[in-house]
């Protein structure tokens, strides 16, 4: 299929995914949805590419399993979150900051949408891979997959039981991963887009794969990922927080530095 098709189709599914998922939100006032709604979607443009695209059977089955699945138990993760919790204090920020402007919402779950379609480049690389048999590559790719994916899962659920804790309101999570990353999620969903790059060597578009750990760690780092996160860290948990900020690495782990005067306990 063409490739301004596939992205077409795409776009008009998404655009009335993300209308609904306003709606939504509107009606329960928990615009949480939103990340929901953006995992699934990549999971429905995996499976969109693989069965779209003209690339060997190999990598249209690796793209299509691995990305619903990864996109499965990161929607399934996210929308937990959103059943059972009031709404992400990040968008409470903003709610309050819009003052309830939903002109400014329905922006920001269409920027959503255009964000499905950015990220889904990658996996139209995969599918136009042409290579019809296991490689070093395809399984360098699935040990990337596995190991990042496992990784985030694991971060996910420590911090998930932390939050069911009354004290998690006020005091910072520091057990497990979080020990040696104040975002080891962050750090495991950017390394997850790496396997794809490995599987789309050898594609004509092989190239697009690359979009998907250079944007996303763009996002994670600069834009709404870390900055909307942390500011809503101090916003609750205030210096706690801010010694937290001291003694971990932000993104990448390593082991935390001692900082004078900080509070030793293990809480987020």
């Amino acid at each position: 299929m063409n490739h301004v098709l596939q992205l077409g189709i795409l776009a008009c599914v998404m655009l009335a995914l993300m209308t609904a998922g306003w709606v939504w939100q509107r009606r329960h006032r928990n615009a949480g949805i939103v990340d929901v709604l953006w995992a699934a979607g990549l999971g429905m443009s995996a499976l969109w590419m693989a069965a779209t695209g003209s690339g060997g059977w190999l990598p249209r089955l690796l793209v299509a399993t691995l990305g619903a699945a990864w996109s499965v138990r990161l929607a399934l993760h996210l929308w937990q979150r959103v059943r059972d919790e009031e709404e992400d204090g990040r968008y409470r920020y903003l709610r309050s900051h819009w003052k309830g402007h939903q002109g400014k919402f329905l922006a920001f779950f269409l920027a959503q949408a255009a964000l499905v379609l950015l990220f889904s480049l990658p996996f139209m690389a995969v599918a136009e891979n042409p290579t019809q048999t296991l490689n070093g590559w395809a399984v360098l790719g699935v040990i990337v997959w596995v190991g990042s994916v496992a990784g985030e899962a694991i971060a996910d659920g420590q911090l998930a039981r932390y939050r069911r804790q009354p004290e998690s309101r006020t005091r910072t999570y520091r057990g497990g991963l979080w020990h040696y990353s104040r975002h080891p999620n962050y750090f495991f969903e950017w390394l997850h887009w790496f396997s794809y790059v490995a599987l789309a060597v050898g594609s004509p578009l092989a190239w697009l794969a690359w979009l998907g750990p250079v944007v996303m760690l763009g996002f994670l780092r600069w834009l709404s990922g870390i900055p909307f996160t942390e500011a809503q860290a101090l916003r609750s948990r205030g210096e706690d927080y801010r010694d937290y900020q001291r003694s971990t690495p932000m993104l990448f782990p390593w082991f935390p530095k001692p900082v004078k005067d900080s509070h030793e306990h293990d809480a987020r």
